[in-house]
């Protein structure tokens, strides 16, 4: 099993180029099970994740081809041989409940299992249920699976209030109702990057879709979908936790590719903390040359308020921050896993409940420590940044799901990381 090796090596410099959005990407291509026509993406992370979902695509019937070393996929759907998701793939990744709405709106049926990912919480499915009962569905869960159907009629347009505004959901109802019939109308929709990436993408393959990025989106049903050529939207999470790397070992770093409108509201936490964060002519420029980082408080909220998947980097950052801050996750319960191997390298956190309580120390202690889930991962690894000696990560499988090259793109800017298979 590969572990990460890190050794703090001073302040950093040079660039990392940003890769295409997981989150997005992961959205998208589900897209494709609503056309008979081709599909193809471009600016495509390398994950195995997008590995996972091309195998559930492959598994309908469809045809999915990973070209020019990932970055292009090339996807086909002109024929369904099934409807149904098995538990041995979709158990690897939540993401797999997105063929929900697409089949739903195509075959007029679906047999999804209940979704796997990273344990950070339940995750209900009763928000994407509701959204797709709203538009006709009938919806029975029996031994672990969904088991889906629209009225013979198909789809019906209607206007539906989620209890939450959910990402997943948005998506699933949206693809849904592309293919309704008559007009839909979502209210309390989520409003991330990632939704308005796939409503650009679906309006380039035919839908009628207005007010995304708002919290109401409305869509017209039409008769049919057909292909288009879509470039994914970069990765605001791997930008962010890229942007922390500067800030926790010191140094100026360009971040090619990045959006500062992606992360309004992470960048202001950034400025407040004392690290400048500035546009560059290819993308975001990250220094913190003189001066400590001062402790600030963050809670996460749904966009565009600060994101829960860049929750655990900022913790790092503030395990030597000058002062005292309070992390509030409102978003996903037991994710402060990442907490107690902190505290084995050193840091001062305490947690109660949804609230971390972090003090600032002069200098983390390089440790070996676990990963429990993605992004508590690399949370780590920024941790080693800041860390006297060595630091080993081990359970690093969860990287390669949402992150590509990761000790690759820390080298390229000085730091001291290392994959090693053991």
């Amino acid at each position: 099993m590969d572990s990460i090796l890190v050794k703090g090596n001073g302040p950093l410099s040079g660039n990392i180029p940003i890769a295409g959005a997981k989150n997005a990407c992961l959205a998208l291509m589900p897209a494709t099970l609503l056309t008979e026509e081709p599909l193809t993406l471009t600016n495509a992370p390398r994950l195995s994740d997008i590995k996972t979902m091309s195998n559930l695509l492959r598994s309908f019937g469809a045809e999915v081809s990973l070209l020019k070393e990932g970055l292009v996929i090339a996807m086909s759907s002109h024929s369904l041989g099934t409807v149904r998701a098995d538990y041995d793939i979709v158990r690897k990744m939540r993401a797999s409940n997105l063929v929900l709405g697409p089949l739903l709106a195509r075959a007029g049926e679906a047999v999804v299992s209940l979704p796997g990912g990273c344990a950070i919480g339940a995750r209900p499915m009763d928000i994407h249920i509701a959204a797709l009962e709203a538009l006709g569905a009938t919806i029975e869960l029996k031994e672990g699976y969904l088991h889906a159907r629209a009225p013979l009629k198909g789809l019906q347009g209607e206007r539906h209030k989620m209890r939450f505004a959910s990402v997943g959901a948005t998506e699933n109802f949206v693809m849904a109702a592309t293919l309704a019939n008559g007009t839909s109308v979502l209210e309390n929709a989520a409003r991330e990057p990632e939704i308005v990436d796939l409503v650009h993408c679906l309006r380039k393959m035919g839908a009628l879709i207005e007010g995304e990025g708002s919290s109401i989106i409305t869509i017209e049903g039409v008769e049919r979908l057909h292909g288009a050529t879509h470039k994914v939207v970069c990765d605001r999470i791997e930008l962010g936790t890229y942007m922390l790397a500067p800030a926790i070992a010191g140094g100026e770093v360009t971040l090619v590719n990045g959006q500062l409108g992606l992360l309004t509201a992470f960048c202001e936490k950034l400025h407040e903390a004392g690290i400048d964060v500035s546009e560059a002519a290819d993308g975001i420029t990250v220094t913190r040359k003189n001066g400590s980082v001062r402790a600030v408080d963050v809670a996460t909220e749904v966009f565009p308020g600060f994101p829960t998947d860049l929750q655990a980097q900022m913790m790092a950052l503030m395990c030597t921050a000058q002062g005292v801050c309070n992390l509030e996750e409102t978003i996903f319960e037991n994710r402060f896993m990442h907490a107690p191997e902190l505290i084995r390298m050193g840091a001062n956190i305490e947690v109660k409940g949804g609230l971390a309580k972090v003090t600032g120390v002069p200098k983390l202690k390089g440790a070996p420590v676990m990963a429990t889930d993605l992004r508590a991962s690399v949370s780590l690894i920024l941790a080693g940044l800041a860390a006297e000696g060595e630091t080993k990560v081990s359970r690093v499988y969860h990287l390669d799901r949402g992150y590509e090259q990761v000790a690759r793109k820390f080298k390229a800017v000085g730091a001291k990381v290392e994959r090693i298979s053991e």
